[in-house]
């Protein structure tokens, strides 16, 4: 007579396995869960050494920092946690490129976010000189006039398709910077935009900022020597061999969402931004302040 397995006995020994099994998808979940809380609240700052022949000597070691797609995020009360930071860096002049408000407004209303950008330009303007460029939010808000009115206001550099002349020891350096292309429709283009500097200012070094990430080929071929940019939060999602999983078209594998990007003698700096609007949570991918350095050589 043939003998049947003892169902309860078999069932028994598999008890273990289905526990480890548990065990570790519990864990999993618990890692997940606590990397996307870092993700989406911890700010990151990096900083990038970049060297140029063609620097003027006033200028070696300036230092320029990136704030970009805020999106009206806050960290902390009044943004402290985000001010203590860009303090504790030190900046000579700081770099804001686009997307500094929302376009949604039924996540934060206008009058809220206008009062938080307000309050955010008077905390960073003790610190250093505040550069200020539009991004595609601004123009898709509704209210980028009033916002554009506070920062002239508070003393912003709002740089609307033009350019300053930042003087040092004697030494010029080029900060210019251009509207999004969402914006009006008559605006000058980045080539006359440049084409008016070489005019003027011959072969000064050019600082731009530009909010969108893919214009590199563009100022590499308008001999623009450095790019400052955002736009692409990163790729939303980074994980181990990517430049981020989601761009800002929803496209995947987006390009130019991190770093130091370079072309001929033009390098492009991306900051992965500090606010989010996607409806993607940031995942090992943390708020970012970007910080570069200048140096001859």
């Amino acid at each position: 007579m043939k003998s049947t397995p003892n169902r309860r006995a078999w069932a028994r020994s598999g008890r273990p396995g289905l526990k480890i099994i548990l065990i570790i998808l519990i864990i999993l979940l618990v890692t997940s869960a606590a990397i996307t809380i870092d993700s989406n609240t911890r700010i990151a700052a990096s900083e990038y050494e970049l060297y140029y022949d063609t620097l003027p000597p006033a200028f070696d070691g300036f230092r320029i920092t990136v704030l970009s797609d805020i999106h009206a995020r806050e960290f902390g009360k009044n943004n402290e946690i985000l001010i203590s930071k860009v303090t504790d860096i030190a900046p000579d002049i700081i770099a804001i490129t686009g997307d500094l408000i929302d376009r949604y407004t039924n996540k934060t209303s206008q009058e809220k976010q206008l009062g938080a950008a307000e309050n955010l330009i008077k905390a960073l303007l003790p610190i250093a000189p505040v550069f200020y460029i539009t991004g595609n939010h601004e123009w898709g808000s509704g209210f980028v006039h009033p916002l554009l009115d506070i920062l002239y206001d508070n003393g912003v550099n709002v740089l609307q398709n033009k350019y300053i002349r930042y003087e040092s020891g004697g030494d010029v350096l080029i900060i210019a910077g251009t509207d999004d292309r969402n914006g009006p429709a008559d605006m000058i283009k980045p080539e006359a935009l440049v084409e008016r500097i070489r005019h003027n200012e011959g072969s000064s070094f050019i600082v731009m900022l530009e909010h969108r990430n893919n214009h590199l080929d563009l100022y590499e071929s308008l001999g623009v020597e450095l790019i400052l940019c955002g736009h692409a939060h990163g790729g939303i999602i980074r994980l181990p061999f990517t430049d981020g999983l989601i761009g800002p078209q929803r496209e995947w594998l987006p390009t130019h969402t991190n770093g130091v990007y370079s072309s001929g003698r033009t390098n492009m700096v991306v900051s992965r931004g500090l606010g989010n609007h996607t409806g993607w949570p940031r995942f090992m991918n943390n708020p970012h302040i970007v910080t570069v350095c200048l140096k001859a050589g």
